[in-house]
Order: structure tokens, then C-alpha cells, then sequence
């Protein structure tokens, strides 16, 4: 792929040393093709989104690029491509993340510099590539030829791994030949510190008791020590058993086993003046030896007593590295989100016919509703390979025998639910709305059931392949509580997470119970659930921010959700087929 050929030049990195408005498509083009100018912004320096617009990284991505069969602009000689990447920032503007190399004279380049950028699973993140025929040693790109230019989200790119794109001129128009392959990797230190620690004869340092032990494990760096982990408190006890914790190997000695670690076990008073019972230097490589048992000293009592021996014993039962996957791991080991959708078609809705109607469709064709689907959708829409979503209502009388209905298929073919996209689930909402009457009471449990013996069917696989989404819209309260409580705590045994959205102005109390920040969600019997799944939120907070911000709020804990439950299984990431030679699929013969 023309390796011989690179030319890594520092007027063509996206750095503090290129300058600022590099559009990928020029106004000029943007006057002819139709495309909205790359770069308002200004800086090629500007390497990622504003933060203000971002929610919290979930990780770095790192992203390598290539061509196929690019148009060659250069008389006598092949062209000499380059690759710019641009992120969307909303309003019409995009900003650049970076540029790869030149490569010279090379119609199927693969570029050797990778470009990196933050990743947020709750977010929609428009990514342009541009490429351009370099002619001249200026970060300018206007008087240098395009060669075409290609749009996706980072979403399609993680969740496929590797993704084949068509380069375009402009929208609907193809270059004429030439495709960009972006595969994407992302970048962190995976392997994790596990350990479990016990102490034996601690000395007594309350009057009143005993002592309310806790560690405190510290690495040293430029000279000083660094608190890398402190355990929990454990009220009145000179023999504890700590509980097993895990802390990323980076964190906990800078990747090197023989960093030295410092231990202090200290009395906890609730002031903060903490009385230390005893501190012993170790490393990693020696806490891997594990069980291993140390002395915890206490300098002071060591200097003034002769026959002083120790104030107690630490012992640590385990200490392993182990690999820690991430949300990425498992999108990109080939784990599909499987996503579906709950309508509420309770009376209390309103007769759609009304303005007043939370089903009202404004002349825009939108309402909270569709509004709350756009928003969630789109983001999880990238991560489903077929994109076909089961789509249901709950709460009408439904046709033919107008019978109510806690869970009927939003295009009335109960055999084949599935809706194309998002667009097919507005569809199928907007044809089902005059079909349907308008009833009630608000049961969940029907459809969360319904979603769980999917989920159940798939962890019976015991492979880390699929999970599932369901998003529940809904004007009012749950009517069957104690019917969704148990079949909340049963799906949080299995591959699933729950996100309730609450339109409209009403009380919304009892879903703010089930999305169970504060403690375990119990059954009546006293079954507690086994992991958090459900996120609830109000529309209406949310009325007048950004539509992305919705998205980024619900989705924000099914990353934790979907590892914390592959983490349980002991299930490491599915690994899919290999992957086809690189290059566009070839058409059938004829």
C-alpha cells in the first residue's frame, strides 16, 4: 500500500504549528455542491469539541485510515493524498481533529499516522474525512485538489470495527472511483490490580472500643507518594477482612511492578483526625506473592519501645493483574445493542385530535414523544447491525375486538414487530395513532417481560454477544408497581437495561423509585435486584437544552450497566468472524 512512499511533513499536522481554517470542502465548493463549509472554527490547534457541549469521555479512540483506487489529479504521476478528519459542533460548524501525513505519488494509500479523539457512547458524533491531492507545503487547503470526502458517526465505526465508505464530491454525487477504510482501536491500559487484604491483632487506638480500621495504598512519584486506593471502614474490629477491590494498573504503580508501594492502616475518626496504627513499604511484584503477610509498624512506638514488635499484621490473601474490559471492548469484540420501544397509549395522553394532547402532532410533525425516540435512538441505532427495532404500545383498545392491550406490535403484525430504523418506528407510530383508542391503566411489566425472554434466550449463549435496550415513553405513572418492581429485579439478572422517559407535566414519583440511585430495587418479598438497570428522566427538564442532552443523560449508565453485568457472567468480549479481505465487496456475476 505504497509504504515506501510516506512523507511525514510538519506543515501538513494538525498541531499549534498548522494554521487554523482548513474546511475539507471550500466555500466555493459549498456554493456549487451543497455541502456546509468543514471549519467556521478557527484552529487546526483545536483538537476536540469544545467540553461545554461534551458529557463525560468514556474513552480515547484511536482511528486508522486508508484508500482505495483515489483519482489521480497529477499529470505525469499519481496523486499525493492526505487525510483530514472534522467533528461536527453543532450549528453548522465542524472543527478539525488532525491530519494524517502525505503520502506521495499513491492512488491506495494507508496512512501511518493514526488520529485520536475522545469517545462518548451517549452522544451522536458526525465525523468528516476529507482528502485532498497535496500540491504545496501550506496547511492551506484551497488551492490543493479534493478527492472526495466521506461522513459517518463514531458510533458506526466502533460498533463495525472497520468501516469501507464511498468517497463523494458532494451529497448523492461519488467521487468516481476511490473508497476511505477507517478501523478504529481504542486506547487505554485494560489490566487491573485485584486484591483482598485482612489484618490480624491491630492495635486498640479508641478508649470507648477498639479501632475502625482502613488502608490507604500509595505509590511513589517525582519524589513524593500518590494515594492510589483507600478501602472502606470497618467499625470496631481488630481483625478485619477488607473487601476485594480492583484499581488500574497505571493508577496503582505507573505500570511498573517494582514502583514502591507504601501501606498505612490508620484508625477512622469521624473529624478527621485519623490515628495511624502501622505502615510497611512493599511493591507489586512483592504483593503478587500472595498470601503474603507483613508487619504494619508504627515509627514512633518502634523508636521509643525496645521491645516493641509490631501493631499488628497485614495479610494479603490476593493480589492478581487482570485484564479489565471496557464498553468498547465488547462493541468491538462484535456485542450488538438490541434496541426497542414502548409507547404510552393511555388516556390520560389527551384525544390526539387536541393541541392539547401529549400524541398532539404539531404541524412540524413532532411531539415530546417523537422528540424523547429521536433523540435516544440515534445514538443506539449505531450500534445494532440489522437495524431493525421491535417496536410495541401499551394501554389501548386495539382493533379488530378492541380489546386493551399492554403489549401490541406498533404495526399491528404481532409475528414481525420489527420497525426499519428510527424513521420506521415514527412511521409505525404515526399510522398506529388514529388506529388505536386511547385507554388505560400504565402497565410496564408486560413489555419489560416481554424484552426479557429475549434477553434471557441470549444469555443462555453464555457469550458476551448481545444486550438488550428498552425504552419505555410514558405520560403518567405506573399503575402495576409491584408487577414492574419484579420484573425489573428479574431482568437485572440478565443482558438488559431499562430507560423510562416521562413526558408531559405529571407526577412522576413512582418511576423515580424504580431508577434506584439510592439502594437495590426489592420485590415485595424482599428480592433485591441484582444490579441497578433502570434510568428514568423527565422530559421536561429537558424541553428547552439541546436534544442531544437528553440522550447523554439516559444512556450515561448503560456503558457501567452493560459491563457490570459481562464483568458477573465472567464473560470476556465475543469475537466475530474474521473480517473480509480489505476492499470493496465484489457485484455478482452476471
Amino acid at each position: 500500500m505504497c509504504k515506501n512512499a510516506r512523507e511525514d511533513e510538519p506543515a501538513y499536522r494538525s498541531g499549534d504549528e498548522a494554521l487554523a481554517r482548513t474546511p475539507p470542502w471550500s466555500e466555493r465548493e459549498e456554493a456549487i455542491a451543497g455541502w456546509p463549509a468543514a471549519c467556521k472554527l478557527t484552529g487546526a490547534a483545536v483538537k476536540t469539541a469544545p467540553t461545554s457541549r461534551m458529557a463525560h469521555c468514556v474513552t480515547l479512540v484511536q482511528l486508522s485510515i486508508s484508500c482505495d483506487h483515489l483519482i489521480d489529479k497529477d499529470i505525469g504521476s499519481k496523486s499525493d493524498p492526505l487525510c483530514v478528519l472534522l467533528q461536527d459542533v453543532g450549528g453548522g460548524n465542524w472543527v478539525e481533529l488532525g491530519r494524517t501525513e502525505r503520502v506521495r505519488n499513491c492512488s491506495s494509500p494507508e496512512f501511518s499516522k493514526t488520529l485520536q479523539l475522545e469517545y462518548h457512547f451517549e452522544t451522536v458524533q458526525k465525523l468528516r474525512f476529507g482528502i485532498y491531492d497535496i500540491d504545496n507545503k501550506t496547511p492551506e487547503l484551497g488551492d490543493d485538489d479534493f478527492l472526495g470526502g466521506a461522513e459517518c458517526s463514531l458510533g458506526q465505526i466502533v460498533s463495525s470495527q472497520i468501516i469501507t465508505l464511498p468517497l463523494m464530491l458532494k451529497p448523492g454525487k461519488p467521487a468516481g472511483q476511490g473508497t476511505i477504510t477507517v478501523s478504529s482501536q481504542e486506547l487505554k491500559d485494560s489490566r487491573v490490580v485485584t486484591m483482598e487484604v485482612e489484618a490480624r491483632n491491630l492495635d486498640k487506638k479508641d478508649f470507648l472500643g477498639k479501632s475502625d480500621p482502613f488502608l490507604e495504598f500509595f505509590r511513589q512519584g517525582d519524589g513524593k507518594w500518590h494515594l492510589a486506593y483507600r478501602s472502606e471502614v470497618i467499625k470496631n474490629n481488630l481483625n478485619p477482612t477488607w473487601k476485594r477491590f480492583s484499581v488500574p494498573l497505571q493508577h496503582f504503580c505507573g505500570g511498573d511492578p517494582s514502583t514502591p508501594i507504601q501501606v498505612r492502616c490508620s484508625d477512622y475518626d469521624s473529624d478527621g483526625s485519623h490515628d495511624l496504627i502501622g505502615t510497611f513499604h512493599t511493591s507489586l511484584a512483592q504483593l503478587q506473592a500472595a498470601p503474603a503477610e507483613f508487619e504494619c509498624i508504627h515509627p514512633e512506638k518502634q523508636q521509643k519501645k525496645k521491645s516493641y514488635k509490631n501493631s499488628g499484621t497485614i495479610r494479603v490473601k490476593i493480589c492478581q493483574v487482570e485484564t479489565e474490559y471496557s464498553f468498547l471492548d465488547y462493541v468491538m469484540g462484535g456485542c450488538q445493542i438490541n434496541f426497542t420501544v414502548g409507547v404510552d397509549f393511555t388516556g390520560s395522553n389527551g384525544d390526539p385530535s387536541s393541541p392539547d394532547s401529549l400524541h398532539y402532532l404539531s404541524p412540524t410533525g413532532i411531539n415530546e414523544y417523537l422528540a424523547a425516540l429521536w433523540s435516544v435512538g440515534s445514538v443506539v441505532q449505531d450500534y445494532d447491525s440489522d437495524k431493525l427495532f421491535p417496536a410495541f404500545g401499551f394501554g389501548a383498545q386495539v382493533p379488530p375486538d378492541w380489546q386493551v392491550s399492554h403489549e401490541f406490535a406498533l404495526n399491528f403484525n404481532p409475528s414481525n414487530p420489527y420497525c426499519s430504523g428510527i424513521q420506521g418506528i415514527v412511521d409505525a407510530y404515526r399510522q398506529a395513532l388514529p388506529q388505536v383508542r386511547l385507554y388505560g391503566p400504565t402497565n410496564f411489566a408486560p413489555i419489560i417481560n416481554h424484552v426479557a425472554r429475549f434477553a434471557a434466550q441470549a444469555a443462555q449463549q453464555r457469550t458476551a454477544s448481545q444486550y438488550f435496550v428498552l425504552l419505555l415513553l410514558t405520560d403518567g405513572a405506573v399503575t402495576d408497581v409491584e408487577a414492574t418492581r419484579e420484573a425489573v429485579v428479574r431482568a437485572s439478572h440478565l443482558p438488559m437495561s431499562v430507560i423510562i422517559v416521562g413526558v408531559g407535566s405529571a407526577d412522576f414519583e413512582a418511576m423515580e423509585q424504580l431508577d434506584a440511585d439510592g439502594g437495590p430495587l426489592r420485590t415485595r418479598s424482599g428480592e433485591g435486584a441484582a444490579r441497578d438497570i433502570v434510568q428514568f428522566v423527565p422530559y421536561r427538564r429537558f424541553q428547552n437544552a439541546p436534544r442531544e442532552a437528553l440522550a447523554q443523560t439516559v444512556l450515561a449508565e448503560v456503558p457501567m450497566q452493560l459491563v457490570s453485568y459481562f464483568k458477573a457472567q465472567g464473560w470476556a468480549p465475543f469475537k466475530p468472524l474474521p473480517l473480509p479481505a480489505k476492499g470493496p465487496a465484489q457485484a455478482p456475476q452476471a
